[in-house]
């Protein structure tokens, strides 16, 4: 009787952990792209069967673009060159590079360009510092940030002001894109599939009710709206973005507006990323706790829960419990779906396993490189757990290297 006490409890937890994992992963975007037909389907209706929304003329409003750059001289002239190119009215744009703390040629190169206001001082503060220190040079209503690693498209204003017509629309988040040509990158084929994966949640998150979260290399919000976030935020963009929706707004996703950087230079560096966007995440839920409340924001705490916070705290212990509930599963007999499943969950290991060998020497095998990218993004979740925990994640972090691509 307590064997089949314990065998009954160790089955639950097995098909528990199943069920999360997949509904993190794949079962939470099955269901919003359904929630998102049904929606456009009694929209249609609404609107009547044929009829087609008028097109409207977008103005060009007066819009900054801040841009954070920190000892950024390698990369900083190619940076500049892609904004003076971006396809906006040059007296509607206003330019801001801001390079607090950098002791390279970065403010000198910088300064070199009268188009250009430079914003600099001795002291590094961080990224959220120089945030909160360029708004206050701010004078156009709408904001852009993007990081001084990326390259804009040249049609990337444009197509974030469109969104602004709606007076709903808070912020919003441009796509980020993943240069992929440098072969010897180590991390650029997990991390180029992870953002278009990512890119296609957030286009069902926008289209269902707000995008879950912006990412700091391409963001804009109303000058009005921005909220300072504490020195000491660790991912100040997702913060921003969804303190908005906490203040009654939403933020729109634009994939035609995108920022493209080259992937990590290594696995070393892609780890030191994803560790600190980890430790971030579980700060972040601190800072958002409102959003925990159903009660007061049903569909945009459903979306928070769903797409982020399930896969920064329930997935990486429920890949455990899978594997060593299936173990034990097979040892007391288990029939043939759990073997051929222990079987399955033993080849992913091994092929990420084999994966994490070839990158460390920077070696990019695509037949290994999802697997190992699966399972090093949710070993990141503890590793940035237990900084969080010891408050270890400093704001003042070293960034990550890129591959130079050509």
């Amino acid at each position: 009787m307590i064997f089949l006490s314990v065998a009954n409890t160790i089955d639950i937890i097995f098909w528990i952990s199943l069920f999360l994992i997949f509904y993190s992963y794949a079962g939470y975007g099955i269901l919003v792209w359904v929630l998102v037909k049904l929606k456009s389907t009694f929209k249609s209706r609404e609107r009547g069967v044929g009829s087609r929304a008028s097109e409207t003329v977008h103005p060009y409003p007066a819009v900054a673009l801040v841009v954070a750059a920190y000892n950024e001289e390698d990369f900083i002239l190619e940076k500049i060159q892609n904004t003076l190119a971006l396809d906006y009215p040059k007296d509607k744009l206003e330019l801001i590079f801001i390079t607090d703390g950098s002791n390279d040629n970065t403010p000198a190169i910088v300064a070199q360009f009268p188009q250009i206001l430079l914003l600099h001082q001795p002291a590094r503060q961080g990224k959220v510092a120089a945030m909160n220190r360029a708004i206050q040079h701010v004078q156009s209503p709408l904001v852009i940030f993007c990081d001084a690693n990326t390259l804009l498209n040249t049609a990337c204003v444009r197509e974030i002001v469109k969104h602004y017509e709606d007076t709903k629309v808070g912020g919003v988040a441009g796509e980020k894109k993943i240069m992929q040509q440098g072969k010897d990158a180590a991390a650029a084929a997990g991390e180029g599939l992870y953002w278009k994966y990512e890119s296609f949640l957030k286009r069902l998150d926008s289209d269902l009710y707000t995008t879950v979260g912006a990412a700091g290399e391409l963001f804009s919000v109303r000058k009005s709206l921005f909220e300072q976030a504490p020195e000491g935020t660790i991912i100040e963009d997702f913060v921003q973005s969804l303190k908005l929706v906490i203040n009654g707004y939403v933020v729109r996703y634009e994939p035609n507006a995108y920022a493209a950087e080259a992937p990590s230079a290594s696995i070393k560096d892609e780890m030191k990323r994803k560790v600190r966007i980890c430790a971030g995440a579980f700060q972040a839920m601190v800072l958002l706790k409102e959003l925990f409340n159903v009660f007061k924001f049903p569909v945009a705490s459903f979306q928070f829960i769903s797409h982020r916070i399930l896969r920064w705290t329930v997935c990486p212990v429920a890949l455990i419990l899978l594997l060593f509930s299936n173990i034990l599963i097979v040892i007391m007999g288990g029939n043939l779906f759990y073997q051929a499943v222990l079987v399955l969950q033993a080849i992913f290991y091994i092929m990420g396993i084999t994966g994490w060998i070839y990158a460390s020497r920077n070696i990019r095998l695509k037949a290994v490189y999802i697997p190992f990218y699966f399972l090093f993004m949710n070993l990141s979740v503890f590793i940035g757990f237990n900084r969080f925990l010891r408050n270890k994640q400093t704001v003042l972090w070293e960034k990550a290297a890129r591959q130079k691509v050509a």
